[in-house]
């Protein structure tokens, strides 16, 4: 078994029984230094206290692992990052609403918000200058799902301009 397996199997159980997901372990070495990454993912993204927390249990199982020789290393913990595929049901959960880039596997590129999906397939929705444009995706014909950054939204911006008046006109 590979120094990656061993921690995983390791630190996997403590990261779920805390209530996250240990999404990958990395290992790589400089020199006579290692450096020990692990992504860490939760139900909505992860915030420091969050991440101080998972750092601090794992750092405490590999300080006392017997598989850990003498070497130093370096813990890293950290969520994934926006570029991550979406590969699992739980990604495509926490993505529900966000605009998702799917690429298929003949080449097609699609690019909608997220509106529902089940174990076969996903529902984007294309706003193209106001004209609207469903399209439903197989997930064997996926070759790759990203959410794409939105700096902007819109929708949530008018929602929560539409809750703080209505948060005023309670309050009078």
């Amino acid at each position: 078994m590979s120094l990656t397996q061993s921690i995983t199997q390791l630190i996997e159980p403590a990261v779920t029984e805390a209530g996250f997901y240990l999404e990958e372990v990395q290992l790589t070495s400089a020199g006579s230094h290692r450096v020990v990454t692990c992504i860490v993912d939760g139900q909505s993204p992860l915030n420091l206290d969050q991440v101080t927390v998972v750092s601090r249990l794992i750092s405490e199982l590999l300080d006392t692992a017997t598989f850990m020789d003498e070497t130093p290393f370096t813990l890293e913990v950290t969520s994934p990052g926006v570029d991550r595929p979406l590969t699992l049901p739980r990604h495509w959960t926490k993505n529900l609403t966000r605009l998702v880039k799917v690429t298929l596997q003949d080449g097609t590129v699609t690019t909608g918000r997220l509106t529902e999906f089940n174990e076969i397939t996903a529902t984007l929705v294309e706003n193209i200058k106001g004209r609207i444009k469903t399209h439903t995706v197989n997930f064997a014909d996926i070759k790759r799902a990203v959410a794409e950054i939105e700096f902007n939204r819109k929708e949530e911006a008018q929602k929560l301009n539409d809750e703080d008046l209505n948060d005023e006109a309670g309050d009078e």
